[in-house]
């Protein structure tokens, strides 16, 4: 089969190996046959050559993976040792292998769920990304009447302002450093601010601060101080996504004076807010068509790469066509 893996930093090779056997297949995974993947912001580390968390990587001795990064999958099951997922099922997830940039992928099926199918697969590509967000904004509780503040307005940052205030929030902030005000008004977001974190959060006043502030920039420290500065007294902060660096050194002495409280986790239940993200996107269908900009097929993976590691005005979601 076809794969594409990284042979060195910012670099991508086409190669042909061995097929997944069905018959190797353990209990509870499935084999999929591969329509669409997308770019996570937590990919990019990996793509510039950070040490990467396949599970085949014991003791940091693989260098390379045929089909990584990639693990926001769509595909079709070719074959099946999971109770909920049948041969021919169209499913969306996640390739539990972050090896999806591939022809065929053995992944965990309590990580896949069935979608609308009138969708396209590289819109489809959205309900993994959504299913974070929306499992992220439960643990967040009750917001109505708050204010929020999302830092970063890129994929995951636009679902969040999105779902927040779908959630009750009061009001929206949006700060990116990129102008993301054309789609302002189609995610919820009341007051979008161009402009770094650290000058947005210098800028406020007491009044200002918001009760709640999604960190969805991830890759530095510096925003997680920004966040700190913002909040209001007594306030929530989440933290979205997988840190680069395993110690992020923070003002305890800020969190430990406004009484704040700080979050953070992985997605759990991930069948379940799967299918919760496809009825949310039902439910608002003025999403399905802003969410992803840029589709690029799978021979130009390199190029897709390269877009999504460089933000530009205008780019959000990047899909990538298997077929």
């Amino acid at each position: 089969m076809w794969t594409q893996t990284l042979s060195a930093p910012f670099t991508f090779e086409k190669l042909e190996v061995e097929a997944p056997d069905p018959a190797d297949l353990q209990p509870g995974q499935v084999l999929l046959a591969t329509t669409a993947g997308a770019i996570c912001g937590s990919d990019l580390p990996n793509f510039r050559g950070a040490p990467f968390p396949h599970p085949r990587n014991l003791g940091g001795r693989v260098t390379r993976v045929p089909g990584f990064p990639m693990h926001e999958v769509v595909g079709q099951v070719v074959a099946s040792r999971h109770p909920a997922h049948e041969t021919g099922d169209l499913v969306v997830g996640w390739a539990s292998g972050f090896d999806a940039i591939a022809e065929l992928v053995v992944s965990d099926g309590e990580g896949l769920a069935r979608y609308d199918t009138s969708l396209p697969a590289t819109t489809a590509v959205m309900l993994q990304p959504l299913a974070c967000v929306l499992y992220a904004a439960e643990q967040l509780g009750d917001l109505r009447g708050k204010t929020v503040a999302v830092i970063g307005q890129g994929p995951i940052g636009l679902l969040f302002s999105h779902i927040l205030k779908n959630r009750g929030a009061r009001h929206v902030t949006g700060v990116d450093r990129i102008d993301r005000s054309e789609l302002a008004s189609t995610f919820g977001v009341d007051e979008a601010v161009t402009a770094s974190a650290a000058l947005w959060a210098a800028g406020l006043t007491d009044a200002d601060r918001p009760h709640v502030v999604v960190e969805a920039v991830g890759h530095q420290v510096s925003t997680m101080k920004n966040c700190l500065d913002s909040v209001a007294f007594g306030g929530e902060i989440f933290y979205f996504g997988v840190p680069d660096d395993h110690v992020y050194p923070f003002d305890m002495m800020t969190l430990l004076r406004k009484n704040l409280t700080l979050r953070a986790g992985v997605t759990l239940e991930r069948r379940r807010v799967l299918e919760d993200a496809g009825t949310y996107l039902a439910a608002n269908p003025g999403l399905r068509d802003a969410y992803v900009s840029d589709v690029y097929h799978v021979g130009d993976i390199q190029a897709a790469f390269d877009a999504a590691s460089s933000p530009r005005h205008g780019q959000y979601k990047i899909a990538v066509s298997m077929a």
